[in-house]
C-alpha cells in the first residue's frame, strides 16, 4: 500500500489559486503551512470583543501605527495566515506593495473561542517561527488574555514563546512598543 502524501502549497500558487478564483468571494480561507484551511465560524462573543478591541486600539494607537483586521500577513513561504488584528508599522504605501511581514508587525491578536486550541498550539508555533515578537490570545473560554512574548526554538526544533502572562477582564496591559498605551480590558472583553 503507497502513502498518500499531502500536496503543500507556497504562497505564490496559493495567490494563483486565488486570481483563477478557486475561492468564492466569501470563503474564509487561510494559508498556514502550506495548507489551505476554512477558517473557523465567529460567534456573537467573538464578534462583540473584536468589535471593542478595534475601537479600543483605534483611540489608544491613532496615527502612531497601522491597524489591520482580519487581512493577510505574509510568512515566507507557506503561511498566509488572516489574524483577528495585528499593529503594524506605518508604511508610505498602507502595504499596497506586498502584506505585512513578521519585521512590519507590533503585535498580533487573535480572539479565540472555538478555535482556542488551535490558537494556542498551531499560530502559536507558526507565529514564533516567524519571530513575532508579541501575540496576544483573548481567551473567550477561559475569559481572560493570553500574552506571549519572546520567540524561541528548542533543541527538538519545535517554536514557542519563552514568556507568557494572563490578565483577567477587570486588568490593563501596556501595548508593546508603546509604553505609554494602556489597554483596559474591562472596554474590551464581551458581558
Amino acid at each position: 500500500m503507497s502513502l498518500a502524501t499531502i500536496k503543500r502549497f507556497t504562497i505564490n500558487e496559493y495567490h494563483r489559486l486565488i486570481e483563477l478564483g478557486f475561492f468564492a468571494e466569501d470563503d474564509r480561507v487561510e494559508l498556514i503551512k502550506g495548507e489551505i484551511l476554512q477558517m473557523a465560524a465567529k460567534g456573537k462573543p467573538h464578534a462583540v470583543c473584536e468589535t471593542r478591541l478595534e475601537r479600543e486600539l483605534y483611540k489608544l494607537v491613532g496615527e502612531l501605527a497601522t491597524l489591520r483586521g482580519q487581512q493577510p500577513i505574509t510568512i515566507p513561504y507557506y503561511s498566509e495566515p488572516e489574524p483577528d488584528r495585528v499593529i503594524v508599522k506605518n508604511r508610505d504605501d498602507d502595504y499596497l506593495s506586498s502584506h505585512p511581514t513578521a519585521a512590519d508587525i507590533l503585535l498580533l491578536v487573535e480572539i479565540s473561542d472555538s478555535s482556542l486550541k488551535y490558537d494556542q498550539e498551531t499560530k502559536l508555533s507558526v507565529y514564533a517561527e516567524a519571530g513575532i515578537a508579541d501575540y496576544w490570545i483573548f481567551n473567550l473560554v477561559d475569559n481572560y488574555l493570553e500574552t506571549y512574548s519572546e520567540p524561541y526554538q528548542d533543541l527538538q526544533g519545535k517554536f514557542g514563546y519563552r514568556r507568557k502572562q494572563i490578565f483577567l477582564p477587570n486588568e490593563s496591559v501596556i501595548l508593546p512598543y508603546f509604553s505609554n498605551l494602556v489597554l483596559d480590558l474591562s472596554k474590551v472583553f464581551p458581558g
